[in-house]
């Protein structure tokens, strides 16, 4: 299982010093969720936040947009070549373009599911997707509690994946712990974004290695 820490949860007082720590102990990527206040009740991080993330970090970034305006969004991040930038189908009128227009840049392009939305909607997606995360929670603030039934989406992502002989990887965003993480493996999850868990702890390098299931 791979480990993407979210520094929604980490603490903005000195979040160069967290930035460094998490990367020392083992976390695979950083992700980072940009809202604007009208997708989501809440708003976070904007490009020159993260333009001082990327030069501190020495992994990949991550990053989740939960937006109104995609294409606005991913034109202003794409500079910062992230690894991955992910945008939610319920906002997106033309999905299929701006995957295409992400990967053109470079970066790898993902797409997010709320908690509600069936995973057969990308189906017609899978051929222009590195990725699909699905949210565990209801998007817009860190600590929230794991939606058991995404274990079942998951699997039923899973199939359609293997189906359609799509690499995508698969991520859960939402109340991931040590609790969860093997059922998430067993539903065939790749990747598990954790903040609270991570960020809660004493000890960071054993908060991410319990999840390396």
């Amino acid at each position: 299982m791979l480990v993407a820490p979210s520094i929604l949860s980490a603490d903005f007082g000195k979040l160069n010093v967290e930035i460094k720590d998490i990367c020392k102990c083992g976390a695979d990527k950083l992700h980072i969720d940009v809202m604007d206040g009208h997708f989501v009740p809440n708003l976070t991080f904007g490009p020159a936040v993260i333009k001082s993330v990327a030069k501190i970090s020495t992994k990949p970034l991550d990053i989740h947009l939960m937006v109104q305006n995609n294409t606005f969004f991913v034109d202003l991040f794409a500079p910062l070549k992230p690894k991955y930038i992910s945008f939610h189908i319920e906002e997106e009128k033309h999905p299929h373009r701006l995957l295409q227009k992400i990967r053109d840049l470079g970066i790898k392009p993902a797409i997010v599911l709320n908690p509600s939305t069936p995973p057969e909607s990308v189906e017609f997606l899978l051929d222009n997707l590195d990725m699909v995360l699905l949210m565990s929670v209801n998007p817009g603030f860190g600590g929230q509690k794991f939606i058991p039934s995404v274990l079942e989406k998951a699997k039923r992502l899973k199939d359609l994946l293997l189906r359609k002989n799509s690499k995508a990887l698969i991520e859960v965003d939402g109340g991931v712990n040590d609790k969860n993480v093997l059922d998430l493996k067993n539903a065939g999850v790749d990747i598990v974004v954790a903040g609270s868990y991570v960020f809660g702890s004493s000890d960071y390098k054993k908060a991410i290695e319990s999840l390396k299931v």
